[in-house]
């Protein structure tokens, strides 16, 4: 069987219509689905493919696709030569191709080949017409969603105690099914040690980039690290992962929207001399959903948006109202 090509194996840039009833609303890039069941039918497409292309040849080639819903049955995807990324992923070659909606597949064409969306997979063909690979739709988790709080950790939230765990929050909200709110800042002040947070992004398929999703968890009150939906986007310094106007993550590690996804966050304050000289910058490592996207990465000073500047003191946690329904639950803090 002839290999099939790299540059044909990426989907990116895809547009289609579904017939599908919506209501004005579903129209407005506000609009917003805290729930897989009121998300409609682009949402069942959206997401993430993996899958062998030529197995059976000599150079047998994992490959990934993160497809996105754009709106009104708009799609654009993106593709991976080894695996998704933080699963394989070189994090340099990218190949894409547009889509059209052919009978009840999604079909991508190239010089090289084509591949078809339909039923929760893409089939991929040669230039022949040879079928090379199957890329099936999968739902990746962290491995540490639902890590339990150790004995020495502070609970600041709980889902499963809601009512009792939202006290710890300045502004404290939740949800008719005991999930956090945006918009609070915890009671307890720190300086060194470890977050565990737990955040879930709305869909928002007509809203385009700090439009979609944004909230953003300060650590101390004063170091932002973005919350987005920037599911299958570059991964800069204002989408998610991101350390605002300080750095990119490593790789952009965001899962689609409604997925439930990590930060296990280990920080360090700035350290003062006795004369209030700054001997040491902060410091943060994170990891997204298990992947580490900022190495003890220093942090000159506070980033803009922030509940205090003063790097001298212990600063709380507080997690951003941008007018996006962003949902969180599981936060616990380990000090050091």
């Amino acid at each position: 069987m002839k290999q099939f090509p790299l540059c044909a194996l990426i989907v990116c840039s895809l547009l289609f219509v579904l017939t599908h009833d919506s209501d004005a609303d579903s129209k407005s890039p506000k609009w917003a689905a805290t729930s897989v069941e009121k998300a409609g039918p682009d949402f069942q497409i959206q997401g993430e493919y993996s899958g062998i292309l030529g197995e059976d040849s000599n150079e047998p080639l994992k490959y990934g696709v993160q497809v996105i819903a754009l709106g009104d049955g708009a799609f654009q995807a993106v593709g991976y030569p080894g695996g998704l990324p933080g699963d394989g992923w070189n994090q340099q070659e990218k190949v894409t191709t547009k889509g059209e909606k052919t009978g009840n597949a999604i079909t991508f064409k190239s010089e090289q080949g084509r591949g078809d969306l339909e039923d929760g997979k893409i089939t991929i063909f040669d230039a022949e017409g040879n079928q090379v690979g199957t890329l099936k739709k999968v739902h990746r988790k962290s491995p540490t969603l639902g890590k339990k709080a150790p004995a020495n950790a502070k609970v600041l939230f709980d889902s499963n105690r809601a009512k009792e765990t939202v006290k710890n929050f300045t502004n404290g909200k939740i949800t008719k099914d005991g999930l956090l709110k945006e918009g609070v800042t915890s009671k307890q002040k720190f300086k060194d040690g470890h977050l565990h947070l737990e955040f879930q992004l709305p869909f928002m398929p007509q809203a385009r980039g700090q439009g979609r999703s944004n909230s953003g968890c300060y650590v101390l009150g004063r170091y932002e690290v973005q919350i987005l939906d920037s599911f299958g986007l570059e991964g800069k310094d204002n989408e998610c992962g991101g350390i605002y106007k300080v750095g990119a993550p490593s790789v952009n590690m965001c899962f689609p929207p409604l997925a439930w996804q990590t930060y296990d966050i280990d920080f360090q304050a700035a350290k003062y001399d006795k004369e209030g000289n700054k001997t040491d910058k902060a410091k943060i490592t994170v990891k997204h959903n298990g992947v580490t996207i900022h190495d003890n990465r220093e942090i000159d000073g506070p980033t803009p948006g922030g509940t205090n500047k003063d790097e001298a003191i212990a600063g709380p946690l507080f997690l951003q109202n941008h007018s996006n329904p962003v949902r969180f639950r599981n936060i616990w803090v380990i000090e050091k």
